[in-house]
């Protein structure tokens, strides 16, 4: 057991919604999304005199959760078939924007795990194109190239982003 445990509930404390919010980027759920929280601050616990001294412990955290989140997809049981559609009960608000976040994770679902966690660490987490490499270990060039393959599926799988683009052109 750690002997700053008091550190590590402070820690915690600060940053357990971030966290559980960059775990529903990652996996779309957020039963899930706890799991994976919960996964990665019981690692941080196990090492926590070792990660307190660090420079960035948040990148330490978010690279665990990262981990565990692809360690977590490569489980048989995570091979399910999805539902094409929503069950009759869902209710959309396009008055607040629910309808595009959803459409966005929708989205984002869809993406390969590798595509997903550049687009979640490079534009929700706000990392720079080097530190996202050194968060997945791959070079700059590929956190490049996943970041605009990425986005180029989103765009074209969004509805009316043809129509918006070719605008874009003709106007300016």
């Amino acid at each position: 057991m750690p002997a700053d445990i008091e550190g590590y509930r402070e820690y915690v404390g600060a940053r357990l919604e971030p966290l559980r919010r960059t775990a529903y980027l990652l996996c779309g759920d957020w039963h899930t999304a706890d799991d994976l929280v919960s996964t990665a601050l019981v690692k941080l616990l196990r090492h926590w005199r070792r990660v307190s001294r660090m420079d960035s412990p948040d990148a330490y955290v978010r690279r665990t959760l990262l981990r565990v989140w692809l360690d977590e997809r490569r489980r048989p049981w995570r091979r399910e078939a999805a539902w094409a559609e929503v069950p009759d009960g869902a209710v959309r608000s396009a008055t607040d924007g629910a309808a595009d976040r959803l459409t966005i994770l929708a989205l984002l679902a869809e993406l390969p795990p590798r595509r997903r966690a550049v687009l979640v660490l490079r534009y929700f987490c706000d990392l720079s194109v080097e530190e996202t490499a050194r968060e997945l270990g791959c070079t700059t060039g590929t956190v490049k190239s996943q970041s605009a393959r990425a986005i180029e599926a989103l765009r074209s799988r969004l509805v009316g982003a043809p129509a918006r683009a070719e605008e874009a052109r003709t106007d300016g």
